[in-house]
């Protein structure tokens, strides 16, 4: 599919400021110093060894968190130690520290990160919980991602896009669809993102959000229209329907024996060529699709169940039409012997 051969957009650094979106509960023990500092890895650090004094394999460009165990290894220290181990830290240019467990630093020590422009940050979250978090928000924010011209909706909980040529009727769909009872995600503009290893997801742009364009009728908020439960923010893609002009050279797809799959972002999806001309109940068939979807997924094949059964026939036939001809054949030998 053409529509999926463009080259993803992947973040090549992000602003401190922009962590303060975490779900953390993150505050400032330096006012907004730093906040203007560039991440530029999606992975975090705790800066144990560093803290010891053993730099060498110091990764400085990273988010840095510091848990009980390097606080309170500070604190050992004298004073004069403890501003070296940690003036060793900030003067590598670190982008920011972030603090969990609700824990501060010394004022000395806060001045000297004041003086190397380092952010501070204190989170009431622990560690673990905090480097997951931190973790997973980095990787959101560094994802690769790539923008397609389609419809997105949520059918039977599963995440079905349409695209096609311009003018083909996605967003007729779609708003159908919602009509029936099922969530829009997004319209025209949808956004994927690969997130970790095998998972697309799919959202709206900020700006259009859930409008839908209907062409002869104009723009229609369908949040105000429909309500809440009409939309979602963002779904996992599983399906992509291809809709297209019927063509009756075209050989299209009557079984459904072989899976057909499209990649995205380099992760295999579910594909489905739907061929469209008037009269045909495009809706419909896409909740089929659906929840053919959700079979396979538990394991029910209909076309595969199918072929199974003609097999069985088959085979059953095959032995009785044999068992006959062997019955004829000792009737025919024994009236010879007689």
């Amino acid at each position: 599919m053409n529509v999926f051969n463009v080259q993803p957009v992947r973040k090549q650094a992000i602003a401190v400021r922009t962590l303060l979106e975490a779900p953390l509960q993150l505050r400032s023990l330096n006012e907004t110093v730093g906040w203007d500092n560039l991440i530029t890895d999606e992975s975090v650090h705790r800066p144990q060894l560093a803290l010891a004094g053993f730099l060498e394999l110091f990764t400085s460009h990273r988010l840095q968190v510091m848990g009980n165990t390097e606080v309170y290894y500070l604190r050992s220290l004298a004073t004069a130690d403890r501003l070296r181990a940690f003036r060793g830290i900030v003067e590598r240019r670190v982008p920011a520290i972030v603090l969990t467990n609700s824990h501060t630093l010394d004022q000395e020590l806060l001045d000297v990160a004041t003086e190397y422009n380092v952010a501070l940050l204190q989170t009431p979250y622990e560690t673990t919980r905090t480097v997951h978090i931190l973790s997973e928000f980095l990787g959101d924010q560094f994802a690769p991602h790539i923008v397609v011209h389609g419809s997105f909706v949520d059918v039977y909980g599963v995440g079905v896009l349409f695209v096609g040529r311009s003018g083909i009727g996605k967003s007729e769909i779609a708003l159908d669809l919602v009509e029936r009872g099922h969530r829009l995600v997004a319209d025209d503009v949808v956004i994927l993102t690969r997130k970790r290893d095998a998972i697309l997801m799919g959202t709206g742009s900020s700006l259009i959000e859930h409008m839908v364009e209907v062409r002869g009728l104009g723009i229609i908020d369908v949040r105000q229209m429909f309500g809440i439960r009409a939309i979602r923010y963002q779904k996992r893609l599983e399906i992509v329907v291809e809709l297209e002009d019927w063509n009756a050279s075209e050989n299209y797809e009557r079984v459904g024996l072989d899976d057909t799959t499209v990649e995205i972002l380099g992760i295999p999806i579910a594909s489905v060529k739907l061929p469209i001309f008037p009269g045909k109940n495009i809706t419909v068939i896409a909740e089929v699709i659906a929840l053919n979807y959700l079979l396979r997924t538990y394991g029910y094949n209909a076309a595969r169940h199918l072929a199974e059964k003609l097999e069985r026939e088959i085979r059953t036939r095959s032995e009785q039409s044999s068992s006959t001809f062997d019955q004829r054949a000792v009737t025919y030998f024994q009236g010879d012997d007689e």
